[in-house]
């Protein structure tokens, strides 16, 4: 019975310590997923990483309500995109002092876009003009928000410096891969036309020397008969031999834009994550399904 009794003691003793450390546990919050797969690979178990945008609203245009903005205003650190993503950060007064800016030291690169305004579904309308926000399409860009990032999590304690570090390091020889492989493999493409079905590629397309120019649909939705005609007015005037999907579509919108000649491709941009998938593999398969396409 003693030793049932000190058993017993011992384990709740360790979930007591188990608890307590995850309750001490420094908390972060990001505006999209990349954000969040890079803060979790500097920050391993030293902190919780957090991103409240709902699964089915694009983070870019979320709008928090009340008790979602306390939450993140009580986050030891706020993880910024920049580059004009997550519109409601400037109608929210967040504290500066847990504030970073992951695209501050890199704004002289940013992409200026034309105006296209439209709306997403039941949202209200909204306009693309001014900067293209998908900066860690280009993994270059996204290694550099892993610096800015170790950066603001050391200054504050979040992790030791050192394991900061040495997670870096194996972050940017992860994004170096990348960049590597979208190099060489997209290397044939430069002098292939393609579309995508929604302006978020423009970081990816200038890394790489590729020429996509874009639609306004939504993100897997079957087009309407009126957009293939536009789709087909593009193919005509651009040369376009490829279409890219940021979503996966249903089976007949392939067969319908199939049939107008181009080559389908579903390149996810992930502002959401993809269930029991890292950025890194998402976007690596992406890399090679585009590269697979073979040039005529």
């Amino acid at each position: 019975m003693h030793q049932l009794t000190t058993s017993l003691a011992v384990a709740l003793a360790l979930f007591g310590a188990a608890l307590a450390h995850a309750q001490d546990r420094p908390r972060v919050v990001t505006v999209n997923y990349p954000l969040q797969y890079l803060a979790e690979a500097l920050l391993g178990d030293a902190a919780e990483v957090d991103f409240p945008v709902p699964a089915d609203v694009d983070p870019s245009f979320w709008r928090p309500a009340i008790a979602d903005i306390s939450a993140i205003q009580s986050a030891d650190l706020i993880v910024l995109n920049g580059a004009a993503f997550a519109t409601w950060v400037d109608r929210v007064t967040l504290p500066r002092s847990k504030v970073v800016n992951s695209t501050a030291a890199i704004s002289d690169r940013f992409i200026v876009t034309e105006s296209i305004t439209h709306s997403h579904g039941a949202g209200d309308e909204h306009s693309h003009e001014g900067l293209a926000s998908y900066t860690w399409l280009d993994p270059t860009l996204a290694i550099a928000q892993a610096e800015a990032i170790a950066a603001a999590i050391t200054a504050r304690g979040l992790a030791p410096q050192t394991d900061v570090a040495d997670r870096l390091a194996a972050l940017t020889s992860r994004l170096s891969a990348l960049d590597a492989q979208a190099s060489a493999g997209l290397a044939g493409l430069a002098d292939v036309t393609m579309i995508a079905t929604h302006p978020r590629y423009q970081y990816f397309a200038r890394r790489y020397g590729l020429t996509i120019d874009a639609l306004e649909w939504e993100a897997g939705a079957t087009p309407t008969d009126a957009e293939l005609a536009d789709l087909q007015a593009m193919i005509a005037e651009t040369g376009a031999t490829v279409l890219i999907w940021e979503g996966e579509p249903d089976p007949a919108a392939f067969a319908a834009t199939a049939a107008l000649g181009l080559r389908n491709v579903v390149f996810p941009t992930l502002a959401h994550g993809i269930e029991d998938q890292s950025f890194a593999d998402v976007m690596g398969a992406a890399i090679a399904a585009l590269a697979d396409i073979p040039v005529e």
